[in-house]
């Protein structure tokens, strides 16, 4: 599971809803899940912006079934509270250093979310997602799930 952010127009007017402080720019956001098997996109939920990672999950009422194994990034903390078999990457303690152990972990959970980045690239070739989006936003997420269906279809004809 993964967030990737659209760039926008300046709203005219609630500017403040769609601002990204870590774009710097306005932005729509489109949560994808999907299966690390097959890597077909599983549920794409769209936000604003300006709405945090987690907040966007729980708002979607997305739930994994107990025995699924789920990957994060770091902008899930909190989420074993919902889902206790997530892998979270390990945080630095304050005034401190990872231990080798944790930099082990984080590099191999890294090397194993790559999956999900290479399926935000894929979707972003379609420069629907990737440039500034001038059309209505209320089709946003229309266009999303329509971008992810052509992708689960190209996938399957691949295989």
């Amino acid at each position: 599971m993964d967030v990737t952010e659209s760039p926008i127009e300046r709203p005219k007017h609630g500017q403040k809803r769609f601002y990204s402080g870590k774009q710097k720019e306005h932005t729509l956001k489109s949560q994808l899940v999907i299966d690390l098997a097959t890597f077909e996109i599983r549920c794409v939920v769209n936000g604003s912006g300006r709405r945090h990672d987690y907040k966007l999950f729980i708002d979607s009422k997305v739930r994994f079934h107990p025995e699924t194994e789920s990957l994060e990034d770091s902008g899930y903390q909190g989420i074993t509270k919902l889902h206790r078999n997530c892998r979270l990457p390990k945080k630095k303690p304050k005034l401190g250093k990872l231990t080798p152990e944790d930099k082990h972990y984080n590099r191999s959970l890294a090397s194993r979310r790559i999956a999900i980045e290479h399926v935000n690239r894929r979707l972003k070739v379609f420069r629907i997602l990737s440039q500034r989006y001038r059309n209505r936003r209320k089709r946003f997420g229309l266009r999303c799930h329509l971008i992810a269906g052509i992708y689960n279809y190209d996938l399957q004809k691949a295989n």
